[in-house]
This record gives structure tokens, sequence and C-alpha cells, in this order.
């Protein structure tokens, strides 16, 4: 995208915005669903896929005992993130470029890139939806899985895209030929999370390194990686290397998860050089970033002690929450981060309704016509509250 005319922009950016309430992120009311796509039976309509039930009002989290509903770290920022943020609140007057700067060299060596091939943002979703933003100005398709994350899917819709949908195969994984397949002329982007959102699934390593290698010849590939921190072996699982064979690739990472800093955005995407120049067009990046979010997610990096408890914790909560759904005999998608996906056997906004009224907030879906519970792993007394919830609900 070389020129945009101002009025078409700016028409572009208020479906934009239109389309960004319709990205999942906490159990709506329907009271609060202004904007969201909504069927005939009061489900955000997703795909014909995947939809989500809506109680009939938003929850109060403040009287929430257990909040499970939003993938949070309960365990963070870390101590020394917390405290590096107060000591530098009080410089919160001046912007932080050269401080922006130093962060965005620390990250590109973690990262064994370039800083160049980085671009900051206060949350990877920011940038999730300015690649839409720019890639589909001037229409085009996405292809990516069904069920997935919708964020940068929806802007892209709103924008003027078309998506192409695809269903993931029955082990839940990327169905990485069938995507390949859907690619066509018109194809701008294809967009995989992974680990993926809803599921919690991930797909091959190696099957996927060969997909972005060869595919990315011919079209940008985006993967989302928002949860990769929580798997023990996270930097051989990334596609990052892609980056220096020169692979027209974008991957996104995220502060929100194995860091706890959800409500302090700051994430990055990297990726070559000429496709950061385009995104920059309409971005200035790290611009949104509060000074003190920049000095707690360098000390967040370093920090490697509190993102390991981070993670056996969220393992512990994970195999916890297995043992009890075996025992109630429920079949759950194995998960590779904060989160699990199980099916229940119950008419999904009752089944929100009857958690909420035991304390505890969780998600619920519809996925290939089967309703599903997706919970957030807590701290395990959160777990045992989930889990007690559960058996009273589906008794």
């Amino acid at each position: 995208m070389n020129t945009l005319d101002r009025r078409a922009w700016l028409k572009r950016g208020m479906l934009t915005a239109a389309g960004a309430l319709v990205i999942p992120n906490v159990t709506f009311g329907k009271s609060n669903a202004r904007g969201l796509h909504i069927n005939a039976e009061g489900q955000t309509l997703y795909s014909p896929f995947f939809k989500e039930y809506n109680a009939e009002v938003f929850p109060d989290t403040a009287k929430l005992l257990a909040k499970l509903n939003a993938n949070e770290n309960p365990y963070g920022p870390s101590p020394k993130a917390i405290e590096a943020f107060k000591s530098t609140a009080h410089l919160g007057n001046r912007y932080a470029w050269k401080e922006l700067f130093e962060l965005m060299e620390k990250i590109a060596v973690e990262e064994k890139v370039t800083a160049k091939n980085i671009m900051m943002a206060p949350g990877s979703s920011d940038l999730l939806e300015k690649t839409a933003m720019v890639l589909f100005a001037e229409g085009g398709n996405i292809v990516s899985a069904d069920p997935s994350y919708m964020s940068l899917i929806k802007v892209a819709e709103a924008t003027g895209a078309t998506w192409k949908p695809v269903p993931l195969k029955e082990d839940w994984s990327h169905d990485l030929a069938a995507m390949e397949a859907a690619i066509d002329s018109d194809t701008k982007l294809v967009y995989i999370c992974n680990p993926n959102n809803p599921t919690g699934s991930m797909t091959d390593h190696a099957e996927l390194v060969d997909f972005c290698s060869r595919v990315s010849e011919k079209v940008t590939v985006f993967i989302d990686e928002a949860y990769l921190g929580f798997l023990e072996d996270a930097a051989e699982k990334s596609m990052v290397s892609l980056i220096n064979q020169g692979k027209d690739v974008i991957i996104a990472r995220t502060f929100s998860k194995i860091h706890g800093m959800a409500g302090l955005r700051l994430g990055y995407i990297v990726a070559q050089e000429d496709t950061l120049g385009k995104i920059a067009k309409i971005t200035r990046g790290g611009m949104g970033i509060s000074y003190p979010t920049i000095f707690a997610g360098s000390v967040s990096m370093d920090d490697v002690e509190f993102q390991n408890k981070s993670r056996k914790l969220n393992a512990a909560c994970r195999e916890y929450v297995y043992s009890v759904l075996d025992k109630m005999g429920y079949e759950y998608v194995p998960s590779s981060t904060s989160f699990i996906l199980f099916p229940i056997e119950m008419e999904g906004k009752e089944f929100l309704e009857k958690m909420t009224e035991q304390r505890v907030g969780v998600r619920a879906f519809s996925i290939m016509d089967k309703n599903w519970c997706r919970v957030s792993m807590g701290t395990m007394e959160e777990m045992k509250l989930f889990t007690t919830a559960l058996q009273k609900v589906l008794a």
C-alpha cells in the first residue's frame, strides 16, 4: 500500500473500530454487546462453526471468587517488574523513545535478529489489527484456521477482506494442507495462532516450519505465538528463525501471558524490515507504550525465575484440572497454553449463568455444533473453586 485516500482511510478506520468490538476477550452480557455480531440465539457469531455464548448480564468481576475467563496470568507481573514500574512512574511525563529503542535492542538479542526486525506496541493485538488494516485496505482475502483467535481476522473483515476459514483437523492442529490449498491470487495473508486460541492445541513444529518456509515465498504468513512462553522448549518451537532466512513471516509475541503484564500492555512483532515499513505507515508502534511499562518489561525479561515459576504453576493447575475432568468423564483438548477447552453437557448460556452463580467466571462456546467451556488457569485455590463449581453445575 503506497498511498491511501484520506477519506477512504477514515471510513475504513471507523469500520475497523467497530470490527474491533467483535474480538472475544471476556464473556459479554447482552447489555454490553454493542458492536458485536449477535445471531438470533444471542450468540456472538465468529463463523458458522464457531460461536460464543453470552450471559444476559455482564458478570461483576469484583464479585467473582475465580476470574477464569480472560487467560490472565494470576501470578504477575513479576515483583521485580512491579518495582521497576513504581520506580519510573514519576517519569511518566516524559516520552520514552530512547528507552524503547534500548528495549528493542534487548529483544532483538533474545530473538537473534536485529532491532530493525522489531516493532513494539501496547500489546500484540494492536499489531495484529494494524497489520490487517494495512494489508486489506484494498481488499483481498485472509486464510486461517477455524476456530482461532479472531482479533486480526475480524479487523481484516471490517477493513474489506474476505475470510477463508479452514476447519482444524480432528486432533485440533492446523490443517496446513487445506490452508495451502485455500490460497489463491487474492490471498494477502495466512494467519496461524500457535498454540491456538481457543483450543490450546499445537501444530507439529517440523510441519509448520516447512509450511511457513514454502508458503511465505508467495504470501505473507503471520504466526501468533502469544502462548508459546508456557512451553518448556518455547525458543525451539518458535518460527522466528525464519526471519534470518529472509522469509516473509511475521511473528507476534506478548508480555500479557507468561510475563503477567496484560494490564500494562506490551508486545511486539518480528518481521522483515520492509514489512514493518508498510505497517509503520499507519502506526508509530511503541508510541502507545507507557514509560514505566517499558522498564517493567525489560526487568521482566531478566526475571527468568518468575517466568519459570509461572510456567510450573500453570502446568500444575492444568494437570489438576485434567485429573478432575478425567474423573468426570470429559475428554478435554490437551493444552499447551494457560487454558483448557472441554465439552460440556449443557447449553452454553445456562452454563455461564450457573457458573456465575457459583462466583466463577469462564467462557462458553459452540464449536462444530457442540458446547464447550474454556477455563483459564488461575491459582490452585481458584482451580479448586472452579472444579467444585463445575461438579455442582454439571451434576
